[in-house]
């Protein structure tokens, strides 16, 4: 029979309600103000692990880069620190899974056999059973990554080499991802928690490895990662921080949080990415054609990701078809490909294209960013806020919907032209207030080719 870790801290640290926690993860990823499109994800991040009122925005702008490693990671490996229970070294569990409001995450078993054998490794229901800093992280994983397995350590007293050496041993590739879960300084004045903090953010972006529990509650798994970031080569983001007196809490007394993205070997380049982007929907659409071009190789591991693209024909430089996803839902390379082939023969508006026409034809690739949501006040807020030339408009209106990428900028230049041309694609009648729709944004990266005649 399963012996499973119930929730502890579901109703006071997050929402005990399953869609009312869904909604507040969603809600809080939705905030975090990064637009630009992503190519792989990060190997580690660094998380706050207060209640979700007060470090949840730190923590969402951590589990937003999480985005494209949907359907890659598979493994997750979480330290925070012991509040409640002493204990020598880092604990597994005894159960056989984490359960939270948004269903169970099994633990891995074999990873837990793979480590159990270290000095400092030990087993312990009661550092397990009412700590919040490992159970904080498992709703937004849940949310973001879809089914994973995980290897929770909930880390008492060790040292830095310690808890390096067992992480090292959990390391695996890009289906392994490592959350270490820590605050930073607690329960001095504002500004003085603003000093304290500043400093400890420079030194973790600098790998020290000798933070004390003064300046970041979980210094002890956070010490072991950061010396075996360094040992490894990987580079460190900061992403977000600021104090629960920047948001829900008075500025008496504050609690500091911070979020960090660590790298592990280089990033894609946009160059790269098109190109092999290009290829892959030119050789998807040959093919459906019968011309008989052979695959293009998709090794690479970015590829996987969860992406949404748009594919653009355009023949003599008029357009030709168009169709894309505007949530990822499937692996870029697949994504690339069934959009490449339904712009080529399933748009409504063209006929299915020919193998006469295809050597005139040039392809437009755009991969998009996750569409966040725009709050405005009114509609002069909300012109006030979009970037023209920068923003694709999603807008949204009793059960319609419609967008426009941001390259259709160059033709309608004009904000309100714009959102009317867009009310009348969606159906959306032009009496429509915008201030009753739902507007989201996205950014693109687009790569483009000549047509080969």
């Amino acid at each position: 029979m399963e012996k499973i870790r119930r929730p502890a801290v579901a109703g006071t640290f997050y929402p005990a309600d399953p869609r009312q926690l869904a909604a507040e993860v969603d809600e809080l990823l939705d905030g975090v103000e990064q637009f630009e499109p992503r190519m792989g994800h990060p190997k580690a991040l660094i998380v706050p692990h207060a209640g979700y009122i007060y470090s949840g925005p730190v923590a969402a702008a951590a589990y937003d880069e999480l985005a494209p490693a949907r359907g890659i990671v598979k493994r997750v490996v979480l330290l925070g620190p012991v509040h409640r229970v002493a204990v020598r070294g880092l604990a597994l569990p005894l159960c056989d899974g984490f359960e939270t409001p948004l269903g169970r995450v099994p633990i891995d078993r074999a990873a837990c056999a793979a480590i159990a054998h270290l000095q400092q490794v030990v087993t312990s229901e009661p550092a397990h059973a009412m700590e919040h800093s490992l159970e904080v992280q498992v709703p937004f994983l849940q949310k973001t990554l879809g089914p994973f397995t995980l290897v929770p350590l909930a880390v008492g007293s060790a040292s830095a080499s310690e808890v390096a050496e067992t992480i090292d041993r959990l390391w695996g590739g890009e289906e392994t991802l490592v959350v270490v879960s820590t605050d930073l300084s607690h329960y001095h004045p504002y500004d003085e928690a603003r000093s304290i903090d500043g400093r400890t953010l420079a030194r973790i972006a600098a790998y020290a490895t000798d933070i004390d529990h003064e300046e970041a509650c979980g210094a002890t798994p956070l010490n072991g990662l950061l010396q075996l970031a360094r040992a490894k080569g990987l580079s460190i983001r900061p992403l977000a921080a600021n104090n629960s007196g920047d948001t829900a809490g008075g500025k008496g007394r504050v609690v500091g949080y911070s979020a960090f993205a660590l790298d592990d070997g280089p990033r894609v380049t946009a160059d790269g990415a098109g190109g092999k982007l290009l290829a892959l929907a030119r050789a998807a659409i040959a093919r459906e054609l019968g011309i008989g071009a052979m695959q293009e190789s998709d090794r690479d591991s970015w590829l996987g990701q969860t992406a949404a693209t748009f594919v653009t024909l355009l023949k003599d430089g008029k357009l030709r078809g168009c169709i894309g996803s505007l949530e990822a839902h499937r692996p870029l390379r697949e994504d690339i490909a069934a959009n490449a082939v339904a712009a080529a023969l399933r748009d409504p508006r063209f006929p299915s294209l020919t193998k006469e026409e295809w050597p005139f034809c040039a392809l437009e690739v755009s991969l998009l960013s996750r569409p966040k949501t725009i709050r405005f006040a009114d509609e002069t807020d909300l012109l006030a806020q979009v970037r023209a030339g920068e923003d694709g408009i999603i807008l949204e209106c009793a059960g319609k919907r419609a967008t426009y990428l941001p390259q259709v900028w160059e033709g309608l230049p004009d904000k309100r032209q714009f959102f009317a041309e867009l009310k009348r694609k969606a159906g959306i009648p032009a009496e429509t207030s915008l201030g009753r729709c739902t507007v989201r944004r996205y950014r693109v990266a687009k790569w483009k080719e000549e047509a080969l005649h």
